[in-house]
């Protein structure tokens, strides 16, 4: 039967950027249009492909298709073709287009249908393409409001009714969060997301992309997920990600209960965590105050994996030119299907072909400016894929999540099952302890030194907390905290011996000294005395630092001293580089020490 074809216009008074990241989120478009939820079977394939069948209700009618990969280019266009195996349609490609016009954009929408029976072809000729077209001329004048200022939601949204009692339970909680330090006056705006919001900004709550959204200190979201989850509002999830495609294929509700690996079915590749790298704290709605159906809106779509930046099917055996021009910076090439991968650093102008061979892919001459030519030489259709090397942005990782002071202390019982080891990428540790701690016990007497002890573990506690911290754990007058950031842990080292200053002179008798010792590096991650913890040689260094204090002092290893964070903010400051032999340690260690207490290095 024929093809119908339809094509709706829009303006924009905005850059094709920004149309982009509007009308790429397909999932959220798709949503917003009332088409249903999906099913996706994902079967792997004997040429390494896998092929992704989708399965759907539309009112009464069932629906079942191949998805075909999503072709686009970052910016520019997108075009999704399914074919369907069951139901009145036989197959339906979409494809949206946008181009700079003026001080604005225009927007191009198509859509191309061929029904699979009579039925199908009547309601084509006569209800389906106006229907559609009502609901896209609205949807696209949301869009153009949303991309004004003036709303909010990016197409317009009908929201759930919910009743009166999960309401007013909603309310409930909302004021409990807000009796906690961790609500931040934020508890009512989440609460009314989590009630009346699209699923597509449900079913997996990032804290760092709703900072960034609501424009608020990523602390601040941090905390009050954590403590809406503990209120009952949201539950918390650990997600293992696929390091191609990015997306959680192993979901699970405690740092107990998490894999050492996952398969993707997506991209047909096993894969192992990475403490620092894939496994991401994520949040949901708890399921009494707003469930969420399960399936995708869509499976492939431009925005659900927004590092990728070109994403184009080949024949076996042909090559396709497409135009685009690419920001320079670390890229990543590969191919949708499970095979090899090369990075390259791209400097601007000409960008390289991209060669894929059986077992290789490889950049090549360089094609003409402005183009990317893709050359498919095996004998199987292959997706290429070229993507931002840079990791998930706002991904909340384990190592982040658990240098955080309110996740040890609202969910200290979070931790790894026994006898399992995460290996940590990079993290910064700092070792406090108090100098001469006997002789005050003797000076002012056992009841009086024990407050200032205690006193002095409830200052460094709340030091550690406002620079992103978390105490890990304290060893009689000592305490061990990490950061995620070595420039956080600096900073918190500087506001301890500052402050110290100020808590000797409130203090009737006895004063405290501080010795600080500051590391960072990779370590592994346990669980010891049912309290997530970390061992390794860097914790033992970060340790012996310490030790080299003198009190007043910041002593810093060389790898924490090279941080580029840190080094920007000592670099006008005077150091002494020093050597020791360290218990443990077979050669001298180096070592800097800066003064904690000098006005010069509280202003770096």
């Amino acid at each position: 039967m024929a093809i119908h074809k339809r094509e709706w216009i829009w303006q924009f008074d905005v850059s094709p950027d920004a149309v982009w990241r509007v009308f790429a989120d397909t999932a959220r478009f798709n949503e917003t249009a009332g088409l249903p939820k999906q099913e996706i079977v994902e079967t792997p394939q004997p040429d390494g492909s896998v092929l992704h069948e989708g399965r759907a209700r539309q009112g009464p009618i069932k629906l079942a298709w191949r998805e075909a990969p999503v072709n686009w280019v970052a910016n520019q266009w997108f075009e999704h073709c399914r074919y369907f195996t069951k139901g009145p349609i036989k197959s339906l490609c979409a494809s949206f287009r946008v181009v700079p016009e003026g001080a604005g954009s225009t927007g191009i929408y198509t859509a191309e249908m061929e029904s699979a029976s009579w039925l199908g072809e009547l309601a084509l000729r006569t209800a389906t393409f106006p229907m559609i077209g009502r609901k896209f001329t609205h949807m696209a004048a949301m869009a153009r409001r949303h991309l004004n200022g003036e709303s909010e939601t990016q197409f317009g949204y009908t929201p759930p009714k919910p009743d009166a009692r999960t309401v007013a339970r909603v309310a409930q909680i909302v004021v409990a969060i807000e009796a906690t330090p961790y609500g931040h006056g934020h508890a009512a705006r989440l609460a009314e997301r989590v009630l009346y919001g699209q699923e597509v900004d449900l079913v997996k709550i990032r804290p760092l992309a709703l900072a960034q959204e609501w424009q608020i200190d990523r602390q601040e979201a941090i905390e009050l997920c954590l403590e809406a989850t503990r209120a009952g509002l949201l539950n918390l999830r650990w997600d293992l990600l696929c390091p191609r495609c990015r997306v959680a294929k192993a979901v699970v509700g405690g740092l107990d209960a998490l894999p050492t690996g996952a398969h993707c079915g997506t991209c047909n590749i096993d894969y192992e965590r990475e403490f620092s790298q894939n496994v991401e704290l994520s949040f949901e709605p708890a399921p009494g105050n707003r469930t969420i159906v399960q399936g995708e809106y869509c499976l492939f779509g431009p925005m659900s994996e927004p590092h990728i930046v070109v994403h184009i099917t080949v024949p076996a055996g042909a090559r396709r030119h497409v135009e685009a021009r690419l920001a320079p910076g670390p890229y990543r090439l590969r191919t949708l299907e499970a095979g090899p991968e090369t990075d390259i650093d791209y400097a601007g102008g000409a960008f390289p072909v991209v060669e894929l061979t059986d077992g290789d892919i490889a950049p090549g001459p360089d094609a003409p400016d402005g183009t990317i030519a893709l050359v498919n030489d095996t004998p199987h259709e292959r997706t290429f894929v070229i993507e931002e090397r840079a990791w998930v942005a706002d991904a909340l990782t384990a190592d982040q999540v658990t240098s955080i002071q309110a996740f040890r202390d609202l969910f200290s019982d979070q931790v790894l099952r026994p006898g399992d080891e995460i290996a940590v990428q990079r993290i910064a540790l700092m070792f406090t302890d108090l100098r001469g701690s006997t002789a005050l016990y003797e000076e002012v007497g056992d009841a009086a030194a024990y407050r200032l002890v205690r006193d002095h573990f409830g200052l460094l506690t709340g030091i550690v907390r406002r620079h992103r911290g978390a105490v890990v754990k304290t060893i009689g007058d000592a305490v061990m905290a990490s950061f995620h950031l070595p420039e956080d842990a600096l900073a918190a080292a500087l506001a301890i011996q500052h402050e110290v200053a100020a808590f000797n002179e409130g203090e009737g008798e006895g004063h405290i000294v501080i010795k600080v010792g500051l590391h960072t590096g990779p370590c592994i991650a346990v669980t010891l005395n049912d309290r997530l913890d970390y061992f390794g040689t860097m914790v033992n260094l970060a340790a012996r630092l310490q030790g080299e204090s003198v009190g007043g002092d910041i002593v810093l290893s060389p790898a924490f001293a090279e941080d580029v964070g840190v080094a920007e903010r000592l670099r006008d400051v005077a150091t002494s580089r020093e050597t020791a032999n360290l218990k443990g340690f077979d050669a001298p260690v180096p070592y800097f020490r800066i003064d904690g207490t000098d006005a010069a290095v509280r202003r770096a």
